[in-house]
């Protein structure tokens, strides 16, 4: 049986979410955990959204596999007379019991049963990051450095917010990421939103079908690049362009980015999306 879990973490004291030999890492304590709650000696865990170290998460998404009776003991007693929405709640806290043993900067909200069609990675419709930060014009607040990344210099917001627009829609983003061997850094760019924060920062609302390895970071770099005077809107549209790394803007740091949702289609349609996501996308422009 296929169970999901829904989970939040602090990224601050991991190496990132995927498990690596003497590395603390958000799978690794997970599947601890799971192999103490559920007496198995290796649980995998599938992720929607597989985060650098130092990246947070408020909506990150996870599935594994599970015996219909490891699922009846993980409910307790009695469970058959509870409801769906209390046994996913219950198995939560029964393994945020183990995890505060040692990973209490892993909050796990819910478990639930889903279908055999759900993929956590391949299922997912779109992803919503948060990327936070302060410019030197703002206040620095010491409460919140752990998710805020500080800037030593001045931000123009609307300048920043035309930027972004440019990299609305289906591109080619290779400028700012590295695609994996054997495929394309295409991706269709949803919403790149920015706003102020009640605390002073600025906020950019980063949403796609999927992205590419340091794609968030590396466009947001971009953009306060910009944003900053480093560079101007047409040089802008030109690395876009380009289609090539370029040093002439920097990776933010991973601190101040947070995935905050993950979406996935009507159950009817897992089975389809999977196969789609699966499919290798073909290059723009005709190359």
């Amino acid at each position: 049986m296929r169970v999901r879990l829904d989970l939040a973490y602090d990224g601050t004291d991991f190496a990132g979410w995927a498990a690596q030999p003497g590395l603390r890492t958000v799978q690794g304590e997970l599947e601890r955990a799971l192999g103490v709650l559920l007496r198995v000696s290796e649980p995998r865990l599938t992720v929607g959204g597989r985060t650098d170290a130092g990246v947070h998460a408020r909506g990150q998404v996870a599935h594994l596999d599970v015996t219909a009776e490891q699922l009846e003991k993980w409910g307790g007693r009695a469970a058959s007379e509870r409801s769906e929405a209390e046994l996913a709640r219950l198995r939560a806290r029964k393994l945020n019991g183990v995890l505060k043993r040692g990973a209490s900067d892993i909050a796990v909200h819910s478990v639930r049963v889903v279908p055999g069609a759900f993929d956590a990675r391949f299922g997912a419709l779109r992803r919503r990051y948060e990327y936070r930060l302060r410019d030197d014009a703002a206040r620095r607040d010491p409460l919140t450095a752990r998710f805020t990344a500080e800037l030593a210099h001045t931000l123009d917001l609307e300048v920043m917010q035309r930027a972004a627009d440019e990299l609305l829609g289906l591109n080619d983003f290779t400028t700012f990421c590295k695609a994996r061997e054997g495929a394309t850094a295409v991706r269709d760019l949803l919403s790149f939103e920015w706003r102020r924060t009640d605390d002073g920062a600025y906020a950019a609302r980063i949403e796609a079908d999927a992205f590419c390895h340091s794609m968030v970071r590396a466009t947001v770099g971009a953009v306060v690049a910009v944003g900053s005077g480093r560079i101007s809107e047409e040089e802008f549209v030109a690395l876009r362009d380009a289609r090539a790394r370029s040093s002439r803007f920097t990776v933010m740091p991973a601190h101040g980015l947070s995935l905050e949702e993950i979406a996935y289609p009507a159950d009817a349609d897992l089975a389809a999306r999977a196969e789609q996501t699966r499919a290798r996308r073909d290059p723009l422009g005709g190359e």
